[in-house]
């Protein structure tokens, strides 16, 4: 099976939300109260409970105006995910389809799908005690079934492209090439830590959209290393902790004896 992935073209987005309402719906997520309300960002960020957000931005023209550019986000599915790699118990998977799937049973709430990603993405249910992971799958239950992810399936000016992830890069290069005009000379996933499932086209530069640059390099490597090192931490977390035990219970021993010495002392005992 062919990796699969989705085209989003900026220049198409008209900001209608509708792939975040399909997005919600579909994984039956709830809404969440927000309190910018003087944002046009609405949720404001991608979270546990939001996998799906659109970010609106105003920016110069340059005639001395302004455009709207609307920008849809969700997990990248990293081709070479960092998120994967840090996780110590594989609550986290890569599919060879394409998604980043996630094991809510196998998680262990230790957070470092967060601190791994290079893309701010996995979101973290703050308000339990127990908090879980969240974050966009890619609807790989509709993928098994043969269907399209719901927000491509939602999108109404087809600024969402579903696809072989080979024939999407293709199919972005020759858009680029009919449109130079219209489009940034660069596909954004195609080669960005290692390439994503997710394929941006542009007519503003992405660093403008908030797009972070996170250069050509796979992270999975750099979170293994971390991983790996996590047993010899916390060994040596456990020594040093088990070290300083010891010495406090003999301070105080000692500290014990001293007083009971002083005590006998003052009854007049040898």
């Amino acid at each position: 099976m062919s990796a699969k992935g989705l085209l989003v073209d900026l220049t198409r987005c008209i900001g209608c939300r509708g792939c975040q309402a399909a997005c919600k719906q579909w994984h039956d997520l709830p809404a969440e109260t927000t309190h910018n309300r003087g944002s046009y960002q609405n949720p404001p960020a991608l979270s546990a409970r939001t996998w799906t957000v659109l970010t609106f931005h105003e920016l110069a023209r340059g005639d001395g105006g302004t455009r709207w550019v609307f920008a849809k986000r969700q997990c990248m599915h990293c081709q070479e995910p960092a998120c994967v790699s840090a996780c110590t118990v594989g609550a986290l998977s890569k599919t060879a389809d394409g998604p980043v799937a996630y094991d809510a049973s196998k998680c262990i709430s230790c957070r470092y799908c967060q601190y791994a990603c290079p893309f701010g993405v996995p979101g973290y249910e703050w308000d339990q005690v127990l908090g879980l992971i969240g974050k966009c799958d890619f609807c790989a239950d509709r993928q098994a079934a043969g269907l399209a992810p719901s927000c491509a399936q939602t999108c109404p000016t087809g600024a969402l492209t579903f696809g072989d992830r080979a024939d999407l890069l293709v199919a972005a290069r020759e858009r680029i090439a009919a449109a130079p005009e219209r489009y940034q000379p660069r596909i954004y996933g195609e080669r960005e830590v290692g390439g994503t499932s997710m394929l941006y086209l542009s007519a503003v530069p992405f660093g403008a959209l908030g797009f972070p640059a996170v250069g050509d390099a796979p992270v999975a490597r750099a979170a293994e290393a971390i991983v790996m090192q996590t047993p010899v931490v916390a060994a040596g977390v456990a020594v040093a902790a088990t070290g300083l035990y010891w010495i406090c219970r003999r301070r105080e021993a000692n500290r014990t004896t001293a007083e009971q010495g002083t005590s006998g002392e003052d009854r007049g005992e040898p």
